[in-house]
């Protein structure tokens, strides 16, 4: 059976380097993991993890919680962050949380209970509203949500910004009356919704906003009401992807092509519908690299300062923003 020593022996590193590697940690030379990593493949190396983990209380797994694994964007987060785990010989456990603050705790006390090195978290609107970093006995980094005062270290979007470019394209195109269906249960949909007002106002327009919850049939129960009012907006934006679609499912099934939409997250079906939607594209997959690198440099270095990284969103216009035949 293939030691530890062996790889060491077969990579000319010290058996301390091996473990260095194996366990992730980030204080090693590229050079150095590649030669061991090869080493490792080459000897078909296992390392007794039974063993590691009695010796360091660690189990080298980390946990990704989110708040829905059947939204795309949390999907592909969450894909990033097994790719970066997978390559670090690190597990995880995936928890999903429905926005049930019950449901959160006892997936957060799960971790807990598992000895995680680490969690990735999407934390909802009520966590968030008193969240303290110090609270877990696990270094944790929050991704897709956060209040600018939280101290944690964090990925998220430029909300802010991403929804006010967005606002701005269809007011420049000439809408005026414009709908902004958000998230009412997330700090990304409040931001958004920040964003979206900040236009509006700021070219003297009145904003118009409806919450819902962020699920493709309850945003398409949503339009539908406010689709058989008497008085239709010029346009309607969606603060998610899962909005956007319950949002284009109510259009379609209303016959409404005459209203404009636009919303976040360019996934595959929004090229598909005539004449292509126009969204906020968002740096998914970087989100999730990026968390769970800061989650490794954070077990690394316990001490180290607290990182926030603002990636920002793209526009890209399609068909459904183009210039109002009103304007």
């Amino acid at each position: 059976m293939t030691q530890i020593r062996d790889v060491a022996a077969r990579a000319g590193v010290s058996v301390a380097s091996v473990s260095r590697v194996l366990s992730g940690h980030t204080g090693v030379r590229e050079e150095t993991r590649r030669r061991v990593l090869d080493a490792v493949k080459a000897l078909d190396y296992r390392p007794d993890l039974a063993a590691r983990r009695l010796r360091s209380r660690r189990t080298d797994t980390i946990g990704v919680i989110v708040a829905d694994i059947r939204n795309p964007f949390f999907t592909e987060v969450s894909r990033a962050v097994e790719d970066v785990a997978y390559h670090h010989r690190m597990r995880l456990i995936l928890c999903n949380t429905d926005e049930d603050p019950e449901r959160e705790q006892s997936c957060l006390e799960l971790m807990q209970d598992e000895n995680v090195s680490g969690v990735i978290l999407a934390p909802s609107l009520d966590l968030l509203s008193r969240f303290r970093a110090a609270d877990y006995p696990f270094p944790l980094v929050l991704v897709d949500r956060c209040n600018p005062e939280t101290v944690a270290d964090a990925v998220v979007l430029d909300n802010v910004e991403a929804a006010r470019v967005l606002t701005s394209h269809m007011i420049d195109n000439g809408y005026r009356r414009i709908l902004f269906l958000h998230g009412a249960s997330s700090a990304t949909g409040r931001q958004r919704l920040e964003g979206y007002a900040a236009a509006m106002t700021a070219r003297g327009l009145a904003p118009e906003a409806v919450g819902v919850a962020p699920v493709a049939d309850r945003s398409r129960e949503v339009a539908r009401v406010l689709l058989a009012r008497p008085t239709l907006p010029d346009a309607v934006l969606a603060s998610s992807g899962l909005i956007l679609l319950g949002l284009a499912q109510a259009l379609r099934d209303a016959g409404r092509g005459d209203v404009a939409i636009a919303g976040f997250d360019d996934l595959p079906w929004t090229r598909l519908v005539e004449p292509g939607l126009t969204v906020i594209a968002q740096p998914t997959y970087d989100i999730g690299r990026t968390a769970a690198e800061l989650l490794l440099q954070r077990i690394a270095d316990p001490d180290s300062p607290v990182r926030r990284v603002v990636l920002r969103g793209e526009l890209t216009v399609r068909g459904s923003s183009a210039a109002s035949p009103r304007a």
